[in-house]
């Protein structure tokens, strides 16, 4: 007995082959990705698309968040004023303290010939949501392209360093937290300038300083900061604070670090974007025009003997 379909409900290829044809598809796309970034006007396009989609889902998040925050504000600022007002008689003796050390600050830079740090622009952020990889730490913000974000941008919050740009795209724009594994970044310890490069531990709320010497003089407690080596972030940015340090006899220490800022959550960043002169944010600096100054004694080139 024949148990084949009739013609009229034959489907053409059979599910295994469209399965193998859509997998050597996919596969085919990805490598072309990969290799020569075919796909990036696609992925331009469709983000820029769906924008207005992730604005409209998170809308009733937002309404929610709106009457929570209205709810408990007034509570909230009712205290916070009680405490200011308490609080502003004991500052006032600190800020006069603090106007006294600002003006003899000022005048040891004068004696010193020091300038002033260049302040940066910056941009604020707001973080929409966490992207879906759950072996990434990153999350899109709602600024882009079309507001003057660039890849490699740094991001902060009110503690300190977040993380950095790493996609844009024209209206939204994605950032790597500083607990990716892929993330890096040089610091320096303040207690006593040692160098050394911290990675993203994939954890939340954690980085690690690896490959350090055995007898680095480390300890829990020590405040990092960044180095301004890698010409991205500039340099004293606060980055966390050493939880605990691993030492392996003559081996490599690890030292684990706890990040100072809300890495994983703050809602409002700060992106830094290029200094009041006008110059890209952290750009090293080109090299001078200006011919180098000859050591004294030395003999111009070809000048007689």
């Amino acid at each position: 007995m024949d148990r084949a379909p009739p013609p009229f409900f034959r489907q053409g290829l059979s599910a295994d082959v469209r399965l193998i044809l859509f997998a050597l598809a996919a596969v085919a796309l990805l490598a072309l990705d990969a290799r020569y970034r075919a796909l990036e006007v696609v992925r331009a396009a469709v983000g820029t698309a769906l924008y207005p989609v992730q604005r409209a889902l998170l809308a009733p998040r937002d309404a929610v968040s709106v009457m929570a925050d209205y709810a408990g504000g007034v509570t909230r600022l009712r205290g916070e004023n009680e405490r200011l007002v308490r609080l502003e008689a004991a500052n006032a003796r600190s800020l006069q303290q603090g106007d006294h050390l600002a003006a003899e600050n000022a005048q040891l830079r004068k004696l010193l010939g020091m300038r002033e740090r260049n302040s940066f622009r910056s941009m604020v952020a707001e973080v929409l949501f966490e992207t879906g990889d759950p072996f990434t730490r990153r999350v899109v913000v709602d600024r882009g392209e079309q507001h003057g974000l660039l890849a490699g941008q740094p991001v902060l919050d009110a503690q300190g360093v977040i993380g950095q740009i790493s996609r844009v795209l024209p209206l939204s724009a994605e950032v790597t937290l500083l607990t990716d594994r892929a993330s890096t970044l040089p610091v320096e310890v303040r207690r006593n300038g040692v160098r050394a490069v911290a990675f993203g531990a994939g954890r939340a709320d954690l980085i690690e300083l690896r490959y350090l010497p055995a007898g680095i003089d480390l300890r829990a407690g020590d405040e990092l900061f960044t180095s301004g080596l890698d010409g991205v972030f500039p340099a004293g940015l606060p980055v966390g604070r050493v939880r605990e340090v691993r030492r392996g006899g003559s081996s490599f220490t690890i030292a684990r670090v706890e990040p100072v800022a809300a890495v994983e959550r703050s809602r409002m960043l700060l992106v830094l974007l290029e200094t009041t002169g006008g110059r890209p944010a952290f750009e090293p600096p080109r090299p001078s025009a200006e011919p180098a100054q000859r050591a004294p004694g030395a003999r111009g080139k070809g000048a007689g003997g």
